[in-house]
This record gives C-alpha cells, structure tokens and sequence, in this order.
C-alpha cells in the first residue's frame, strides 16, 4: 500500500466516523451502530472507497480490544479480581458450556459431525467484549447488577480464548491424528503439551514479576524527565510490547496486557496510564467497529440470505435463551436478567481470530468457515438494535408504569397528578432538593429512568413514575399539566434541553428549574426559556471557598461581601455569554472584560470597607 493510500484510507475512516456517529448516537443507537453502519457504507460492497485491505486494517484496529482490556485489568486491583472469581467462574463459565453444548446439539441436528459442531459451538460462544463494554458504558449500565453480571462472563470468554486454541486442532476432521495436529498448530517451537504448558506458566509469571520489579521502577524514570510525550511512548511501548510477546508464545495478546493491568492497578501511576492510554483506545476501538461493518462479505450474505438470516436467527435465540435461564440461576432482578440477556446475545470479535485459526490449520473447512464470519458480523451489528430493543419496549414492561399498579388506586392517581413539583431525576442531585422540598411540607412526583431506583423509591413510599423522561407521555401520565414547577435534576444537558423544549411547547405555564453542567449549558439552558439555572457545582465550589478565606482570618463581613459581589456578576456574565454563540474571540475577549469588571468592583468593595474602618477608628 502506497503512502497516499494509507493517507487517503485514513481520512475515509476518520470521515466515516465523523458522519455516522453523531447521526446515531442522535437516533438514539449509540456510536457502536454508528461506526458498523459506517463501515457497511465504505465497504467493498457499496461505496468501495476501502478496498481489499480491509482484514489487515483490522488486524491494526484490534489493538484497539487489546488496549480497552489493558485499562479494564487497570481498573481490577488483585483483591477485587478474587472478589468476582464466583460470577467470573461460576456464571461465566456455565455460560461457555452450556451456550457450547446447545450449539453443538443443534449443528448435530442440523447433519454436521460432532467434532465441527463442537467447534463451531465453543467459537460461537463467545460475545464481543469491545461492543458490550461500550454499550453499557455510554447508557451508565456498568455499575449495575447486569453490567457486573456481563462483564464477569466476557472477562471468563476472554480468558478461554486460550484453551480454546489449544483443544481446536483436537476436533479436526480428516486428520490423521490429532495430537499431531495440536502440536503443529498450536505448539510454537514443536512443543509437546507438557512444555508448552510449562512455557505458558513461565511467561505469565514472568509478566507478573516483571509489572512489579521492572515497570514501576521505569516509569518512576520516566516520570523524573517531566516529559508527557515519553510517558506516552512508554505507556503504548509496554501494551504493543506484551501483545507481541503473548502472540510470539501463541497466546492471546489481549489476555497478557489484561494481566499486565491487573499488575499495575495497584501502581502510583494508575491513573497516568489511563488518561494517556485511553484517547488512543477510542480512536482504535472505533476503527475496529468500522473494519467489522466494512468486512462483511455481502457477496455470501446474497448467496445465501435464507441461510445466514436463519443462522443468525437461531445463534440469538439460542444464546438468549441460555442467557436468560442463567441469569434466572444466579436470581437477577428481573429487569437486569432481560439487560444482561440482550447485552450478549451475539458473538465477538475473538470469533474471527478462531475462525481464522481454524481454517489456516484445516479444523474446519471455508464452506463453513465462510458463511459463519458473516453470521457473526451480523450477529455484532444487530446488538445495539438489540439494546434498543430491551430498553424501550422489554424494561418498561419489566417496570410497570405506577398508574397500571395494583398498588395505585384511582384516588392516588389523582393526587400524584395534584403534586405541586415534579423532580426529573433521583440522584444524589435529586434526592437533595427532594428531601429538602418534603422537610417543607412540599409533596412531589418523581420521574425516574433507573429500574432499580423505582424500586427503592417505591419501597420507601415516593410517588414515582418510571420512563424515559424525554418522552412527553411520561410527563403527562406523571400531571404535568396540573403541577407548578419542574425540576430537572438529569446528569444529561442533551436529555434536559429535550425535556425543557418539550415542556415550552406543551405545558408553557410551568416553570423550570434545571441543572447545568456548567457555564456554557447554563447559557444555553436560559435561552431555552429555564427561569431557574443551577450549576451542579458552583454553589458547592463557593461555600469552599468561604471556608478557605475564613480558615485564612479574613472578617466574615468581607468575605460575604467578597462571594455575594462574585455570585451577582457570575450568574449576569453567564446570561451574557448568549450574545457569543460561536464567535470564540469575542467569547474570550468578553471572558477578559468580565474579569476584570469583577476585579475593579471587588477593589471599590474593598476601598469602602477600609474607608468604613477608618471612620470607626476616628
């Protein structure tokens, strides 16, 4: 490939991502869908702009999964990673077998030998870890039950990767002997399995010693040249350094710089790493998306769309199934069995490696092989749909909406449509104003989206309507034509300008009362036509600095002047920033002016109050 190629590939890429991702993440599909639709559309198969270099661009993008488990084994200090070992053994593993074992059962069915269908079954086991974290990651899914639950099972598919490559060559049809077979394939060097095993444990101990005794030492170095650009080379040096020498030895390369994270997540420089690591990890992981959707051999897909359309038909169904039944056993809520469910329904990015690996050594042949790479592709582009799915029509049936309740009579309908103040939102934001509101005497009606909060918030006796809150009907089921001010305490300033445009529009006499994120969605949010706007963190970040000037000796006459003077010109220089919208010299040349505007108030604040002291000592 020539320079201007790899010029002219890189800016199709960069462009595609530009385009296609806010699109879907606007239509409410997430970036993940965005980037496979976008490498669906540059494709060989439509616009042809990424021709037929497609699988080794992907090969460079899957650095892109490698990083993303270097900073997820970053994330896992050693005590929590044993904490998980039962969900990562107990329900991972179930999941591999029993998802291997069905798959098996119905390719014998469907007339193949035990041996490919075996095969097939364990590769098909696996889901895509790039896709589920991102998924789960971007809707704030991660820290829940079923976030936990699908992280445990991929960390366990990740780790079986290993085997996996080991037991194929095991189940190759026509060989002569399989031991054979192992060796050649799997073994590098010409090892027996006694020696490879043993290499395999010399190396991975050999990365254990190495994170603690060599690593951290290096980076203390590189840390003294104050230099942000080598901490940045040493960081990619370390993971592209662990991934080369795990496939040397025939391993997975994202299971050694997972290891190597797993080391580190103890290290001083923890947090260094990740902030370095991860603008790269981004850019990748998408580029990785993107090579999926491009890669999708559309020429077998219209050769065979009955087939491939079934197949991956029945790998959904399948793993839903088996999905659902476990997370049944391991007693999900309800609402988090359908989550976990959905969130692995399909297969992953590792399928293509053991897919590869199995047509290289003759395990299984291309007519099968063939179709299967796209079953799979298929099967990673439909998971956001799958999401989608879950989230707007399976959660909210899970959650049943308070005025379809047995527990909501007629007469308590009523009331909740009679609540004076809304509250979009129970977090810790939320709650606050919602506890301070109820110590007045003041009712309120809560709008959640969060499952497990309606739960807790039903338990302790709220009125609280489960929804998407962006959506006019839960704001009308909830009586905002009857209430006299909304409040919209959503971490989303997308989602807030949604609800405060929606509520302009159909109920205009209410008033809004909204957090920000800071100066400039205040700004926005006034334009809206919010009559009240809070910043998250500037009354919190002025009471500090009351304290500090306190702690400091200052008079508290002065300071309360000092603070009060700064929170009038704050919130009135917020206001101005409109005026600005897109002309950024002109917003930092007004930033400059109200500067020091503040400043030279302050000073005659402080003139008078020296004037005011001289007078008194008089």
């Amino acid at each position: 490939m020539h320079s201007g190629d790899i010029m002219f590939q890189a800016f199709v890429f960069l462009l595609a991502a530009i385009i296609s991702v806010p699109i879907a993440k606007r239509l409410g599909m997430g970036s993940v869908l965005g980037y496979l639709i976008a490498g669906v559309v540059i494709g060989p198969y439509m616009l042809k702009l990424v021709g037929e270099d497609v699988k080794s661009i992907m090969h460079f993008a899957e650095f892109g999964v490698v990083m993303m488990l270097f900073l997820v084994g970053l994330e896992l200090q050693p005590k929590l990673l044993w904490k998980m070992r039962m969900p990562i053994l107990g329900l991972g593993g179930l999941q591999v077998l029993v998802t291997s074992v069905a798959l098996c059962l119905l390719g014998i069915l469907l007339g193949f030998s035990w041996q490919t269908s075996l095969a097939v079954g364990l590769i098909l086991s696996l889901s895509s870890t790039a896709i589920v974290l991102q998924s789960l990651t971007e809707k704030g899914l991660m820290p829940t039950e079923a976030g936990q639950s699908a992280f445990a099972v991929l960390l366990f598919q990740d780790i079986a990767v290993i085997p996996m490559l080991a037991l194929l060559p095991l189940l190759a049809v026509g060989t002569a002997n399989g031991g054979e077979a192992l060796v050649a394939a799997s073994h590098p060097f010409g090892l027996v399995g006694w020696q490879y095993g043993c290499l395999v444990i010399g190396v991975v101990a050999a990365l254990v010693a190495s994170g603690h005794f060599l690593v951290r030492p290096l980076f203390r170095i590189i840390v003294k040249t104050r230099l942000r650009e080598i901490f940045t080379a040493t960081a990619l040096v370390l993971v592209i350094g662990i991934a080369m020498v795990m496939e040397w030895v025939g391993l997975s390369a994202a299971l050694g710089v997972f290891i190597a994270g797993v080391v580190l997540a103890e290290s001083e420089y923890r947090h260094e790493l990740e902030a370095e690591i991860q603008p790269f990890k981004g850019l990748l992981l998408g580029l990785f998306f993107i090579t999926v959707g491009a890669s999708i051999d559309f020429s077998v897909l219209m050769a065979q769309p009955l087939v491939i359309g079934q197949l991956v038909a029945l790998l959904v169904l399948v793993k839903v199934g088996v999905l659902y039944l476990l997370s049944k056993m391991f007693k999900l809520q309800p609402h988090q069995q359908s989550t976990f469910t959905y969130a692995l329904a399909h297969s992953g990015e590792f399928c293509f490696v053991l897919f590869s690996f199995a047509d290289q050594n003759h395990i299984l042949p291309a007519s099968i092989t063939s179709p299967l790479v796209v079953v799979v592709a298929l099967s990673m582009a439909i998971t956001p749909l799958l999401m989608i799915f879950n989230e707007k029509l399976v959660q909210p049936m899970l959650v049943k909406n308070p005025v379809e309740t047995a527990e909501d009579t007629p007469s308590d309908v009523q009331n909740n449509s009679q609540a004076k103040v809304l509250i979009a939102g129970f977090g810790r934001f939320g709650q606050i104003v919602d506890r301070s509101l109820n110590l007045s005497g003041v009712s309120t009606t809560v709008l959640e989206s969060n499952p497990d909060q309606v739960k807790q918030l039903r338990k302790f006796g709220h009125k609280v309507f489960y929804g998407d809150l962006s959506r006019l009907e839960l704001l009308h089921a909830a009586g905002a034509e009857h209430a006299e001010m909304l409040v919209i305490a959503v971490n989303d300033h997308d989602k807030v300008k949604t609800i405060v445009d929606l509520c302009r529009k159909h109920y205009p006499h209410i008033r809004l009362f909204a957090r920000a994120t800071g100066r400039l969605e205040a700004a926005e949010l006034n334009m809206s036509g919010v009559d009240v706007f809070v910043r998250e963190t500037f009354h919190s970040a002025v009471y500090m600095s009351e304290r500090v000037l306190s702690a400091m000796g200052t008079p508290h006459e002065e300071v309360q002047r000092v603070l009060t003077t700064f929170k009038e010109l704050d919130e009135m220089h917020v206001r101005e920033i409109i005026e600005f919208d897109g002309d950024e010299k002109a917003y930092i040349s007004q930033v400059h002016k109200n500067h020091a505007e503040l400043e030279n108030v302050l000073q005659f604040d402080f003139d008078d109050i020296d004037k005011m002291k001289k007078i008194d000592s008089a």
